[in-house]
């Protein structure tokens, strides 16, 4: 295998070496043909040419189109006119097809292009007029442009054009900063190469060289490698950020590398660093979609679970040798040449309020909302009308990547993985989906490695309070709610998980072990519940409801979109939970997830809930200490003290949170941050008499045998990220 990647990389070398010598002669002709060959890597069979063909009517329309309804919940099925006559170009150009200059398949391709500007379609989603048409035109014009009528190319510049980096609020959006600048950056590019426009050419690349780059507060790429498309703030890292956004801008890097276009370095660099520190974390394995952070495209259609793609990390390891190893390893994950991954991490996207956290055995994450970020996207063009949830304090949990793969016809939206919500009879319009966030603490502490997240959550749907947070170490994680609070006559329930149900489901309750027969079950006295290779622990036997059964529903109760299936579906689903009653007034709760473990193990190691103390789960803090790995973690939702053994407190003098490593009764490493992002500084005091001072911290010897630490938190956009100080 290496020598193949060796002979592989000569190959390389030896092109970008010639593309180098060439520079000289024509550097835009060059990029040109890489622009042509890239489009004609999609191979069109004989047999998809004729069925295109077999469904065009003479007039150079298609059958089963809707030409009339331009609506944005129709989906501009027009898309599929010009597609479909750019696929029947490359069927023109490739050699291999017997419809190699063909001149018939011309005339036909010729009439279908004619109709198209006739009729000029123009969709109410500026995205159909000012990217889907204007792309498939320009590919349209790279593949056989020099061939069509002169009047005919002529015609249909105006529609390539609207795709233009002028900005005119109420006719051109496009060229706004983020996902999409790039991607229309490149639509012009390529329209540009077809009219040999070298000068205007050299502007657009500079255009989109300078695209990288932190955006902090705008759209763009924030300051901890997250993205937002759109001034709410929402996390758009894996969709708009990683298509239109990264790989777009990868794309081009590629096409002009070797040419006195190439881009310089340093943006290369940051771009790898953005897919490692930013997209790829944010995907299970770097593989996978973490469906926590999706938007409403998560209900638009049924999904594909395939590996995400490996052309941008080949494109990047032709570009650059930087932090090659980790590019590597994504890549043979996507190929399936390695069964798990190496990487370890815990990442607190605070610009964004996501937490995800990975072992080679699984991937979870906590996705929250503040006063700082919105909670999810609107329901744009139609999907997404049932999301309203999926924000408050999510947490999904994912060893194979496919737990939740097509669940969503049949979800219970109400009962969203991690959340504490009020339980309605129905959930709220499409139109009331949006909301900006209603408190400042929400955050997480985190030294890379090990993390927690404090989530001071107030609904502003539904009037339900409650403080809740999440503890990771290497073998499990610990949940806990308190203060739990509800106004409304209506139940408020907390979902520890909702997922595909595989397998059977057995329950320890009243001390006995057994298999749970299908059902909706409320079960008192329960110390575990274990499906599909993981564990729940309940610290203290607890009641809990869960729910092994089939479900059904139907992927068009999802979205406003019109053509989307009403087959009804129908899926096993596992479901457990805790259910506060009407009007709870304090509530709480707490539980250990055990991931990758089996029945046995589970059974055996239950019993000293896994080596856990659960040291607060009230007045303000939650604490958490793992003595096998000697880490205690701390959300101090207000100013107060927890006792980490008797005599021995740690107090908070401020909100904030707090990770202790310990070796024995010594600490040896801090961490802290400010989920509020108001403070410049936090004050702890720790058991057990420290001295030192350092860039960011001093200590202070305080009576008996503590320290208080005075240290300095990260401010401007990196507030809200955590300081760790080595003991």
């Amino acid at each position: 295998m290496k020598s193949k990647i060796k002979i592989l990389f000569l190959l390389i070398v030896i092109t970008v070496s010639s593309f180098s010598v060439n520079a000289g002669n024509d550097d835009f002709g060059t990029v040109k043909k890489r622009v042509v060959d890239e489009l004609m890597k999609t191979v069109v069979s004989d047999s998809q040419v004729e069925s295109v063909l077999a469904i065009m009517n003479d007039d150079g329309s298609f059958q089963g189109i809707d030409y009339e309804d331009l609506s944005r919940i129709a989906g501009f099925p027009h898309g599929r006119h010009t597609r479909d006559i750019v696929n029947l170009a490359r069927a023109y150009r490739n050699s291999n097809s017997r419809f190699c200059r063909d001149g018939e398949l011309k005339e036909r391709i010729t009439r279908g292009l004619q109709h198209w500007v006739d009729n000029d379609y123009v969709g109410d989603n500026w995205h159909d007029n000012q990217i889907t048409t204007p792309t498939n035109l320009t590919n349209l014009m790279l593949l056989i442009g020099d061939e069509l009528p002169d009047n005919l190319v002529q015609q249909a510049q105006p529609m390539i054009r609207r795709a233009t980096m002028i900005e005119e609020p109420g006719v051109f959006y496009g060229a706004r900063p983020g996902g999409d600048r790039i991607a229309i950056a490149g639509i012009v590019a390529k329209n540009l190469l077809f009219l040999g426009e070298r000068e205007e050419f050299d502007d657009i690349i500079q255009i989109i060289a300078g695209e990288i780059k932190f955006t902090t507060g705008e759209r763009g790429m924030q300051h901890d490698y997250s993205f937002h498309h759109r001034h709410d703030r929402v996390n758009n890292t894996t969709d708009y950020g990683y298509g239109k956004y990264a790989n777009a801008f990868g794309e081009w890097s590629w096409y002009v590398a070797g040419t006195r276009y190439q881009f310089p370095a340093e943006s290369i660099n940051m771009l790898v660093d953005y897919y490692l520190d930013g997209v790829y974390k944010q995907l299970v394995y770097g593989v996978y979609d973490d469906v926590g952070v999706r938007n409403r495209s998560i209900t638009g259609r049924r999904g594909n679970l395939s590996p995400r793609g490996i052309v941008e990390i080949e494109r990047l390891l032709y570009s650059t040798d930087y932090r090659a190893d980790e590019l590597k390893e994504i890549l043979r994950l996507r190929r399936g040449e390695l069964s798990r991954t190496t990487r370890s991490f815990a990442t607190f996207f605070w610009q964004t309020e996501h937490f995800v956290f990975q072992r080679p055995d699984f991937y979870t994450s906590v996705r929250m909302h503040s006063t700082r970020n919105r909670n999810m996207e609107e329901p744009y063009n139609g999907p997404g009308i049932v999301t309203h949830h999926r924000a408050d304090g999510t947490n999904y949990l994912l060893l194979k990547g496919d737990e939740y793969h097509n669940i969503w016809p049949v979800y219970d939206w109400q009962k969203v993985s991690g959340t504490t919500v009020m339980q309605k009879p129905r959930l709220h319009g499409p139109d009331d989906i949006q909301k900006d966030g209603l408190t400042d603490f929400v955050g997480a502490v985190t030294d890379g490695l090990y993390g927690a997240v404090a989530y001071d959550f107030k609904s502003p749907h539904d009037m339900v309070e409650a403080k809740k947070s999440w503890f990771f170490f290497d073998r499990e994680y610990v949940a806990m709610g308190s203060e739990i609070n509800s106004v409304p006559d209506l139940p408020v329930y907390t979902t520890i998980n909702q997922a595909l149900m595989r397998g059977d489901v057995s329950v320890m309750q009243d001390g006995r072990v057994r298999q749970l027969p299908a059902g909706d079950h409320n079960l008192d006295n329960v110390k575990w519940a274990y499906h599909d290779r993981v564990g729940y622990i309940l610290p203290e036997p607890a009641s809990v409801h869960l729910l092994n059964q089939a479900q059904q529903g139907r992927w068009s109760d999802l979205t406003l979109q019109k053509n989307i299936s009403d087959e009804i579906i129908t899926e096993d689903v596992f479901l457990m939970g805790f259910n506060h009653g009407n009007r709870p007034l304090g509530g709480s709760y707490q539980y250990i997830v055990v991931p990758g473990v089996s029945q046995q193990d589970l059974s055996r190691s239950a019993a000293n809930n896994r080596n856990i103390d659960i040291l607060s789960n009230g007045s303000g803090i939650h604490a958490v200490r793992h003595n096998g790995l000697g880490i205690c973690q701390i959300a101090a939702y207000r100013a107060g003290k927890v006792e980490l053994s008797p005599g021995s407190d740690v107090e908070f003098f401020s909100p904030g949170m707090a990770m202790l490593k310990m070796s024995g009764t010594r600490i040896t490493g801090l961490t802290l941050s400010d989920p509020s992002r108001q403070l410049t500084r936090l004050m702890i005091s720790v058991p057990g008499r420290y001295t030192g001072k350092g860039d960011n911290f001093s200590t202070m010897p305080e009576g008996g045998s503590s320290t208080l630490f005075i240290v300095n938190l990260p401010l401007g956009p990196y507030a809200g990220q955590s300081v760790t100080i080595e003991l």
